[in-house]
């Protein structure tokens, strides 16, 4: 298998070829894609297959939950359950942006997706291009990023097709990605006021405590 390459404008995504990558989603395909930190690799998550084909592509570990992009904040009330006012104050805060929010996952997820911790993390996208596809399909796509196990990060489509062309279909250009950081993680899902770091990345841990102290 060699991956095809579809380029797409960053800024303005061509309908008709968002089209074209969700048709590649439904038919259970993985998709490489940028978002606003790295290149991706996007499936349906219902997909229990397609989530398989992400486990294996990675060699990650099957306890490790997906990270999933929504469109937007109301998607994320759709996915996920108790949500209080520390996920609406740090969403209004920093999405859409590289701020990626673990929270108790609501049950219309399979729990391949959760990998059975009964949480998922869900982040709202700078980048034009997931969340247009994401609006399209109506459902959350996945967002592990687009490089095999121990090896780097991509921010160039170039990237994903040297480590990943040969065991992906389609592989989405749309440009280097806008930041080369990665998402800064916070887990909420022990609901409450509390809440834990589980990585710094793009957003300063300081720049959260602010946020939930407002």
């Amino acid at each position: 298998m060699t991956a095809e390459t579809l380029r797409i404008h960053p800024d303005e995504p061509e309908p008709e070829l968002i089209s074209k990558v969700v048709d590649r989603l439904h038919a259970g395909q993985v998709v490489a894609l940028p978002t606003d930190t790295f290149y991706g690799l996007a499936v349906d998550p219902v997909n229990l297959h397609a989530v398989d084909r992400i486990y294996d592509l990675k060699s990650r570990a099957r306890h490790k939950p997906l990270s999933l992009l929504i469109h937007d904040v109301s998607q994320a009330y759709e996915l996920a359950r108790k949500l209080d006012t520390a996920f609406d104050r740090l969403a209004e805060r920093f999405w859409p942006g590289p701020l990626t929010l673990v929270v108790r996952a609501g049950s219309k997820l399979p729990l391949r997706v959760t990998a059975n911790t009964g949480n998922v993390a869900l982040r709202v996208p700078e980048a034009a291009i997931p969340r247009a596809i994401v609006e399209k399909m109506g459902l959350p796509i996945t967002a592990t990023s687009a490089n095999l196990s121990g090896m780097p990060e991509c921010t160039y489509a170039n990237g994903v097709r040297e480590q990943l062309g040969d065991k992906i279909p389609l592989i989405v250009d749309g440009g280097p990605t806008a930041r080369s950081v990665a998402t800064t993680i916070v887990d909420l899902s022990g609901g409450g006021s509390s809440w834990m770091i589980l990585r710094e990345g793009a957003i300063p841990t300081h720049e959260i405590a602010l946020a939930l102290q407002q």
